[in-house]
Parts: C-alpha cells; sequence; structure tokens
C-alpha cells in the first residue's frame, strides 16, 4: 500500500471507531486506534500513517508523535470533508 492508499484506509478506520461531532468530524482516541485488531492488521507503521495524514492536514492531534501508553488518551480528529464547490459558491453568493 501506498501513502495515499494507508491515508484513505486510516480515514474508513476512523469513521469505524470514531464518533460523529457536530461538525462534521470524527474523533478517536489513539489508544483505542493502536489497540484494534483490525488497524493492527491493516496499519504496519500507523504513527507513520498519522503523521503524514496530519502533514496534509486530514487529521489534526497534539504532539507530533505519538506513543503506545504514554498517548493512548490523545484525540485524534478526522476534520471534514470540504464542501461541494457549488455548495460553497451558493454559501458564499448568500
Amino acid at each position: 500500500m501506498n501513502v495515499e492508499e494507508e491515508i484513505q484506509k486510516l480515514e474508513e478506520e476512523i469513521h469505524r471507531l470514531g464518533s460523529l461531532q457536530t461538525d462534521g468530524s470524527y474523533k478517536v482516541t489513539f489508544g483505542v486506534l493502536f489497540n484494534d485488531d483490525r488497524c493492527a492488521n491493516i496499519f504496519e507503521a500507523l504513527v507513520g500513517t498519522l503523521r503524514a495524514a496530519k502533514k496534509r492536514k486530514i487529521v489534526a492531534f497534539e504532539g507530533e508523535l505519538l506513543l503506545q501508553g504514554v498517548h493512548d488518551k490523545v484525540e485524534i480528529t478526522l476534520r471534514p470533508p470540504p464542501p461541494p464547490p457549488q455548495a460553497a459558491a451558493a454559501a458564499a453568493s448568500s
């Protein structure tokens, strides 16, 4: 899997394990992701995938590096998808 595919899988897993927020984002803790059997089978390097997704502004979390145990309670936020171009244009003209 390349980085883009892994980030897409990460988004799917955060949707599955996380909770939907009022702004359309999803939140999950690092511990939940790290300790999930399905995630363990998908991601060879979960921390590396998270860092790549953070660099692309797909997810947000505090700190640069997450470690099992120490950072299990750190919330990872999957940002909401951008509105479709038509909806954005309509909102801007209102």
